[in-house]
Order: C-alpha cells, then sequence, then structure tokens
C-alpha cells in the first residue's frame, strides 16, 4: 500500500522515519495478513498491546527454544540469541529472568547514576561541541560502557563491544561473511570469560549467570553466552538509537532551549522521545493458537508482527499523536513492549537517556544538525531504528 508522501516500506526514507507509514496503515489497513510470509502486521494500540501480553496465544517461541537441562549443546561458535528470554515463554523465561531481574530493578540501576554521569561527562568533554558526531563520540559509547561494566568485562575489551554488537543486530556495514566471523569472535570471547567466572566469580552479571541454577540445572555454555549476547545488545542499542532520535528531534523542534531553563521536563522529554520515535519499531510472535483478532482469523502457526512505534501514535489512545509534545501527561506508550516480555532494562535506557539529555541541557541552550535529516545513513534493521552517524553542532 503505498501513499504520496509516504516513504516506501524499506526504503531509507523509511528506515530514517516511518512515522508516516505508521500513520497511513493505522487510517487504512490497521490489521493485514502478509501471504508470502504468512505474517499478519498488527499496528493498533490495542492489537499491539493485546498481541504483546497474550503469550498462551501469541508465543515468543519462535526460535523453537530447547528447554534448560535438555541434551542441548551447541558449541560456542554456534552461539545465538535463540533460547534466551526474547524467545522463550513462561514458566522458562521467568526462570531466566529471575537471574539477572535484582540487577535491574530501579533501585538497582538508581545507583548507578553517579558512574553513568561521570562517563557521560567525560566523554562530553572530550569534544568539540561544534562540530562532532553524537552518535560516534558519544550515544554509541556511554551505554555500551556501562552495560560492558554491569557485565564485568575488562576495560581494555570494551572498545571491541560497539562492534559486535552492530553485527549482532545486522547493523554493521560488514559483508556476510565478516559478520559470521564476527560473532564466532565475541562467542569466543564471552565462552573464555565464562570460564572464567565459573572457578572466580564475582559480583556481576557474567557471574550470575554462571552460577544461578534453572529447574536445578546450570545453564549450558552455549545457553550462558546466548544470555550474555542478548544483554550486551539490549543493554546498548535501545539507548544508543533513543538518545540519537532526542537529539535529531531536539534539533527539528527547538525542544533544548525549553529544557535548558526547566530541567524538571527532562524525564518526560525522554518519555515522548519514545513514544514519539520508538527505538524498537515492533516485535515477532508467532500464534500458536486460532484466534480472532479485530475480526481477521489467526490461524496456529501464522506470524506477526506487532508494530510498537505504530501503537505510540495511534489517536485512540494518544491525543494529537503526530505532535512532538515534551510535555505529553499521561503518555502510556509501549515503547519498551508491554507484558511478561517488557524490556528489562527500561528502568537502565531510562536513566541513561535523563542524565545524558540533563547533561546537554544543562550546557547548551540549542542543537542543529550539520547535515539536512535526509541524507542520515540509517540502520537497515526492520525491528531496530537508528542512524550510524549525526554531526551534530550544540550551542550555549
Amino acid at each position: 500500500m503505498q501513499e504520496s508522501g509516504v516513504p516506501q516500506f524499506g526504503s531509507d526514507a523509511w528506515f530514517l522515519d516511518a512515522s508516516p507509514w505508521y500513520d497511513l496503515m493505522l487510517r487504512s489497513a490497521p490489521i493485514f495478513f502478509e501471504k508470502g510470509s504468512s505474517t499478519w502486521n498488527v499496528f493498533s494500540y490495542k492489537d499491539v498491546e493485546r498481541v504483546l501480553t497474550q503469550f498462551s496465544i501469541f508465543s515468543s517461541e519462535f526460535g523453537g527454544y530447547e528447554e534448560a537441562g535438555s541434551q542441548r549443546e551447541h558449541s560456542s561458535d554456534e552461539a545465538t540469541i535463540m533460547g534466551s528470554m526474547l524467545t522463550t515463554d513462561p514458566p522458562l523465561h521467568t526462570k531466566l529472568r529471575n537471574i539477572v531481574s535484582r540487577s535491574f530493578t530501579p533501585i538497582s540501576i538508581s545507583l548507578l547514576e553517579l558512574r553513568i554521569r561521570e562517563i557521560a561527562s567525560g566523554l562530553l568533554n572530550a569534544v568539540d561541541a561544534s562540530s562532532f558526531d553524537f552518535v560516534t563520540d558519544f550515544s554509541d559509547p556511554l551505554p555500551v560502557t556501562v552495560i560492558a561494566e554491569m557485565l564485568g568485562i575488562p576495560a581494555k575489551d570494551r572498545k571491541k563491544f560497539k562492534k559486535w554488537s552492530d553485527n549482532e543486530i545486522g547493523s554493521s556495514e560488514e559483508s556476510p561473511l565478516n559478520r559470521r566471523r564476527t560473532h564466532v569472535e565475541l562467542a569466543r570471547y564471552f565462552s573464555k570469560i565464562i570460564e572464567e567466572r565459573k572457578k572466580n566469580p564475582s559480583d556481576d552479571l557474567i557471574s550470575s549467570i554462571v552460577t544461578s541454577k534453572v529447574d536445578g540445572m546450570k545453564l549450558t555454555d552455549s545457553e550462558a553466552v546466548s544470555f550474555c549476547i542478548l544483554l550486551l545488545i539490549a543493554g546498548n542499542e535501545t539507548t544508543t538509537n533513543l538518545l540519537g532520535s532526542a537529539v535529531r528531534l531536539f534539533a527539528r523542534y527547538h525542544s533544548l532551549e525549553e529544557l535548558h531553563e526547566r530541567p524538571s521536563m527532562i524525564p518526560s522529554a525522554v518519555e515522548e522521545v519514545l513514544r514519539f520515535s520508538s527505538p524498537v519499531r515492533g516485535m515477532f510472535r508467532v500464534a500458536i493458537k486460532d484466534a480472532e483478532i479485530s475480526g481477521k482469523q489467526v490461524h496456529a502457526g501464522d506470524s506477526m508482527m506487532a508494530w510498537i512505534g505504530s501503537a505510540n501514535r495511534d489517536g485512540s489512545k494518544f491525543t494529537e499523536p503526530q505532535k512532538f509534545d515534551i510535555e505529553r501527561k499521561p503518555n502510556p506508550h509501549i515503547a519498551f513492549g508491554h507484558g511478561i516480555h517488557m524490556c528489562l532494562g527500561a528502568p537502565l535506557a531510562r536513566l541513561e537517556s535523563q542524565v545524558a539529555i540533563g547533561l546537554l541541557a544543562e550546557n547548551y541552550r540549542n542543537v542543529e544538525l550539520r547535515v539536512k535529516e535526509e541524507s542520515l545513513v540509517p540502520i537497515r534493521n526492520v525491528a531496530i531504528g537508528g542512524v550510524r552517524h549525526l554531526p551534530v553542532r550544540f550551542g550555549a
């Protein structure tokens, strides 16, 4: 379906800003079936919320996991994210999530605020505010440094982590063969760290993963590697893209001066960026039972794509959804998902973003892009939105 002025699905313009397409689909086809892929696409808030919540009908087990404790063993070279919290449902999902959940509670995360501020301040002090790449110099290294420290990764190895993370979500510019080699490199790296933590556990997330048990049994090495890869990706990609989107929007709508004058608005501004330009565009599910959704018959085995970015612009849920309003209240967006699979790292992403934007607003009154928005190079990932580089200029 196409309309004048709406970017074609999969085009660079779409990857840079899918919101006109969301608006079109909400008006004309809020739920439709793609025969070629046997996939239902759902766009309205109520349908997306339902697909993400009702795991007994719309399952996350599209990866075909096998239960922990089965005799499944893969070499670390073959480790993938499958079998992780992303692709399991309760009760296994709950048990896997509990392994690290204590490290991601709002109270636990709040203890990191001073360290996050220290890292962010150091990054800002190292650049020329009048001309730098916000992604490369700030929004990439901030969250990856934080999650690497939480995992317990030696400081000397942290520069490798962003390359590995980009590779895992398919956003790197490497060839498929080189991406495969990089994946093997990451899996081998985590395997070595895991072996070390088995012998000498410490107070970090990797130690929690290797020492915890699910149904009385420890995770296999490949499951532990998968868990580490998931935390690496989830712990930095969303925040990197959230911060990039925030700066793009602040430049477009001249919001930074208002935040400079009224820093108390920063938390609501972060929530509005999450709603208006959701870092995660959509999430996959698979129907495991026949069901009806908005008058359409879904059959067991059909794939589901729940478009979170579209749900967050649904006029039946949000007043003036096309308006970027940093004072919006209430703001019941579902940018971090919904239900039992709601993003475990949401408190961390929020805190990192509030600290980072707070520092920007404290030091500067305005920001502008040094290139036209349409010339930015997007990450070509359907589910995750962001740009590779963001040349900016901050001014006092």
